[in-house]
């Protein structure tokens, strides 16, 4: 809403607005890309254009909204879910992230599951077992060792502490 408000403040019709997508209804200059980058980054967002960075922003949005918004309910593995919304080759993909990032696909999607599960932990509204089968886990053994692995603590453990080690998403 944010985005939608500034853009239209700026005279630029859309015709839509999404997680990390604008459209516009006419072509944008340089000119008012350099507007729209002055007027968003006090906001905390800034103009991803460069065909590399769009990319891996679109591969970020999608797991964050597959994990975080639809339960990681899919029916086809990741490497399918990504090649299917982006129409590029899983191992283009896969190597322009690992390139850019410098970590794989697989661990920042596992790190985005992790962080959910800290989440659902700290509401302390559902048990490990039902946390498991939401996040798509084959079994709680599985998603324990995983938290372990990438946490250091049990989620046991963790849900003892009562603390938020949290990390925001950006910062994965």
């Amino acid at each position: 809403m944010v985005v939608k408000s500034e853009l239209e403040k700026l005279g630029l019709s859309l015709l839509s607005v999404d997680l990390g997508e604008v459209a516009t209804v006419e072509t944008v200059s340089e000119t008012q890309k350099k507007k729209i980058q002055k007027q968003l980054k006090p906001l905390g967002f800034e103009l991803i254009d460069d065909k590399k960075s769009r990319i891996i922003d679109k591969i970020k949005t999608l797991i964050i909204d597959l994990v975080h918004n639809k339960n990681n309910d899919i029916n086809v593995n990741l490497s399918e879910y990504l090649s299917s919304h982006i129409f590029q080759d899983y191992s283009t993909l896969s190597n322009l992230f690992s390139e850019v990032e410098n970590t794989s696909i697989e661990k920042y999607f596992i790190n985005q599951k992790i962080e959910k599960v800290k989440e659902l932990l700290m509401y302390n509204e559902m048990t490990l077992s039902e946390i498991a089968c939401h996040l798509n886990y084959s079994s709680v053994s599985y998603l324990s060792n995983q938290f372990k692995k990438v946490t250091g603590f049990s989620p046991t453990y963790f849900k003892q502490l009562k603390i938020n080690k949290r990390k925001q998403i950006e910062d994965l």
